[in-house]
């Protein structure tokens, strides 16, 4: 059986990393739950510097604490995901986006491992007291609505993003209670040792 974990970001995992992206560009694939690690490909030290100012941040309406963690599949070593959660909301963030971004990679897709991620991050949450978690994605995104429904997520509201001129979706997890329901399926799948 496949068995994952989340790994914080180091520097030893830098050209992992910086592969995981150009594969998203190699496919013309959206690349979401990154903690903006697209942006940092020639400086991958300045965005670790990044993720630690932003995980111990106070929350204002431009920023706003957040962790970000690879998905690692046990088997291999290998990088199959990743995610960006999002510790408090702003209002900007309560409108769209909400607490968490996550993506697999496009050779990785279509196989159960975003819901492995999404469970993984509301365990994350739920650490830091979160009760309900929102997320959102467009309309057209099949497979991340898939994702949240089969954690328990309920559609709250359908509108136009005049941002991505397209219908979006926010939907809302109770943690607690997906957790509890959900452990059964999950829980097999989550590597226990600590990396």
């Amino acid at each position: 059986m496949e068995q994952f974990y989340f790994e914080e970001p180091s520097i030893k995992r830098r050209e992992e990393a910086i592969d995981y992206i150009n594969e998203f560009l190699e496919y013309g694939s959206a690349i979401n739950g990154v903690g903006g690690l697209d942006r940092y490909l020639d400086d991958y030290e300045g965005w670790l510097v990044k993720l630690d100012k932003y995980a111990n941040m106070k929350a204002n309406e431009e920023r706003v604490p957040a962790r970000t963690y690879f998905l690692v599949r046990d088997l291999d070593n290998k990088i199959v995901g990743m995610i960006n959660i999002r510790l408090e909301l702003n209002e900007r963030l309560r409108k769209s986006g909400g607490h968490i971004g996550y993506s697999i990679r496009p050779t990785e897709r279509q196989k159960g491992y975003n819901k492995i991620n999404l469970y993984l991050g509301l365990k994350v949450l739920q650490d830091y007291g979160v009760k309900e978690a929102m997320l959102s994605c467009l309309k057209e995104n099949l497979g991340s609505a898939k994702t949240m429904l089969a954690l328990g997520a309920s559609l709250q509201k359908e509108y136009y993003s005049d941002e991505y001129k397209a219908l979006e979706q926010n939907y809302i997890i109770n943690i607690d209670e997906s957790l509890e329901k959900y452990k059964d399926i999950y829980e097999p799948l989550v590597y226990k040792r600590l990396k």
